[in-house]
């Protein structure tokens, strides 16, 4: 294990400018330097190194990082690998952490699982190829399914003999020991007696990133009705269902040169797709799709196309996978195979030209394929159609980014022949109702709770108002995100709310903006914002120092994408002295550039709030109680929302 000092030392050492210009040609453009991405073909450099903050980016195909993600995303290594890489680079001398004596003990343990499931995948590959009963049985079995020798091979395809311990005797034979195999699932202790978990099948190795072989399905080839069809293995210390995809160690070059990638649901069907040429393929392995592994897809590629056969009823119960897909911000499209067909059978039935053409041609959008797969259900009745139309908002409602959610809307609306601001009032609600329904809001700046109004939920009547305050809002989200990252330890002068006068005291940016959103208890809608926000209330309240290289090291990396995006312009301040024109940059009116959008935000939940106010203050007088607390509390309002109108209009520059 690489220490904490060494790690430290290797980034501060790795300048982005020699690391990406190993492989970059790089041309100096301002303060930034330019070239062409090596992530993806482009014939306009459009990816941009800054030297001064250490990290890139690219404006064509959105990857960015610092250093050392550079060096992970172009020679596909893992961290600590892009780290030895990098110390190589610069010659420094890695330090090793000793484990401790448990974590010694764990990763000999893991280790020992990775040799007997090693052992367990040649003894089930030798046992088809070798044995008479494997060969009649297992190798009939595949080549009669369609597979090619070179196939069955290349996927390290197996056989279970049918007898109750061949595996356990001949892995206690080469001095395997019985806890072990048992860990690993091959063998099953019961009454004092051990036997395989896997008798009479074929066997499918599933492999990790790596291309180790971490557990099995089995499928059996005899009709009975007490065995399941297939049998997998159970969950250990190196197999997880829900973070492994089977084909993934297979799949992953094609996946990056093509970026895409083709989710199955069978063993076979990876099989049979990459016997017909099409390698950007995985199985989720036995399970129901899971975050885990949207996740592992996203190492790779945004893009994933989901292959369906042709069982409505079965496209119907798994539905929820595409939400899950959705959630994680990827680009989701869906083929939908002939009815009787497979991806198996379909890739045996046409040749590679007029598979990679169907696939080509019938890959739809998430929208046009829910709309034709349940729109029949609703032929003629109004009150299906609605709920149809309900059901796609709500998918729409689960994407991350607010401009792809706008373009789903205006793409149902078209569809579905509906005005667009109807379908914009009720996609709001749902995200209001989504960010206000829960307790541990992952929006809301870590900190000591605040009494307050609960706005902006379903049933606050001022929804329909705000029918694109939700895109505004996020706008805004993004600007004091940006304006964080930047300038967090600039300091400005704080309005004082009586006189509007700003030369007042100085505060540091960072604690002002999460003091002013703790306050008033204001809570980000898009999680990718709400997650860096609650990094910097972390700094904020711990009183630590903020290093932008430091800051962006701890954040998760699909979210450090996010904070490089926001830190690098896409464009540059021409030099207009020359012309005798004094343009002021942002940094030099940072007081506007921070109040502007917390004081907008706050707009939007005062208005809010004053929709409640409206609606119990209604209440009261149709009870005939009196409500001169509410009027006054209006009164307050109305003259919190005339200070922040005079606050965004017309502050002085300083």
């Amino acid at each position: 294990m690489i220490s904490n000092t060494t790690k430290e030392q290797i980034l501060d050492s790795a300048r982005i400018e020699e690391v990406v210009g190993d492989f970059v040609v790089l041309r100096k453009r301002g303060a930034n330097l330019l070239g062409l991405c090596p992530f993806h073909n482009e014939r306009t450099p459009s990816f941009t190194v800054s030297p001064a903050k250490g990290f890139f980016k690219c404006f064509g195909c959105g990857k960015a990082g610092d250093s050392a993600t550079f060096v992970m995303e172009h020679e596909h290594l893992t961290f600590p690998e892009a780290l030895r890489w990098l110390a190589t680079k610069y010659n420094i001398t890695i330090e090793e952490e000793a484990p401790s004596a448990e974590q010694a003990e764990q990763d000999s343990l893991r280790e020992n699982l990775f040799t007997v499931t090693g052992f367990a995948q040649d003894f089930f590959e030798d046992a088809l190829w070798n044995s008479d009963e494997g060969r009649s049985v297992g190798l009939s079995y595949f080549r009669e399914r369609g597979f090619s020798d070179q196939t069955i091979r290349k996927f390290k395809l197996g056989y279970a003999f049918e007898k109750w311990d061949a595996l356990t005797a001949a892995a206690s034979e080469r001095g395997f020991q019985p806890e072990l195999l048992e860990k690993t699932g091959l063998t099953i202790a019961q009454e004092n007696r051990r036997y395989d978990r896997f008798r009479a099948r074929v066997v499918f190795p599933i492999h990790n990133l790596t291309g180790r072989p971490v557990g099995f399905g089995a499928r059996i080839l005899k009709s009975d009705p007490k065995s399941p069809k297939y049998l997998n293995s159970p969950e250990t210390e190196i197999y997880f269902k829900s973070k492994n995809l089977y084909g993934i160690a297979h799949a992953k070059k094609a996946i990056i040169a093509l970026d895409a990638c083709y989710l199955v649901e069978g063993y076979t069907d990876v099989v049979s797709l990459h016997q017909a040429g099409v390698e950007n393929v995985v199985a989720s392995s036995g399970t129901a799709l899971t975050v885990e592994q949207i996740r592992l897809i996203g190492r790779y590629t945004r893009n994933i196309t989901v292959l369906y056969d042709g069982d409505p009823a079965g496209i119907k119960a798994s539905l929820r996978g595409i939400d899950l897909i959705l959630e994680e911000g990827m680009n989701v499209r869906v083929v939908l195979f002939p009815d009787g067909d497979d991806p198996d059978s379909f890739s045996k039935r046409v040749d590679q030209v007029e598979l990679k053409r169907f696939l080509d041609a019938e890959a739809v959008d998430f929208i046009s394929f829910k709309t034709r797969l349940l729109l029949g259900d609703a032929a003629g009745d109004p009150i299906k159609r609605a709920a149809l139309i309900r059901d796609i908002v709500s998918t729409i409602a689960k994407v991350p980014d607010a401009i792809t959610r706008a373009s789903y809307i205006r793409h149902t609306a078209v569809l579905m022949e509906m005005a667009e601001n109807v379908l914009l009032g009720e996609l709001n609600k749902l995200l209001r109702s989504k960010a206000t329904s829960r307790p541990t809001d992952p929006g809301a700046v870590p900190g000591p709770s605040q009494d307050g109004v609960e706005s902006g939920g379903p049933e606050d009547p001022g929804a329909e108002e705000q029918t694109v305050d939700e895109f505004d809002a996020i706008t805004q989200e993004e600007e004091i995100i940006r304006i964080l990252l930047l300038y967090a330890d600039h300091e400005i002068m704080v309005p004082d709310a009586e006189t509007d006068r700003t030369d007042g005291p100085q505060v540091r940016i960072r604690d002002f903006i999460v003091s002013e959103l703790r306050f008033d208890d204001i809570r980000f809608m898009n999680p990718v914002y709400a997650g860096i926000l609650a990094e910097f209330a972390a700094l904020s309240d711990n009183a630590l120092g903020y290093d932008q290289q430091r800051f962006l090291q701890v954040l998760d990396p699909e979210i450090r994408q996010t904070a490089i995006s926001l830190m690098t312009p896409t464009h540059q301040l021409a030099d207009w002295s020359r012309h005798k024109i004094d343009v002021k940059t942002e940094e030099q009116q940072l007081h506007k550039a921070v109040i502007d959008p917390v004081a907008y935000i706050k707009k939007k939940q005062i208005i809010r709030i004053k929709a409640n106010k409206f609606l119990e203050l209604k209440t009261l007088s149709e009870a005939g109680i009196s409500s001169d607390h509410l009027l006054e509390e209006l009164r307050e309002l109305n003259n919190l929302q005339m200070y922040y109108n005079r606050l965004t209009n017309t502050v002085i520059q300083k």
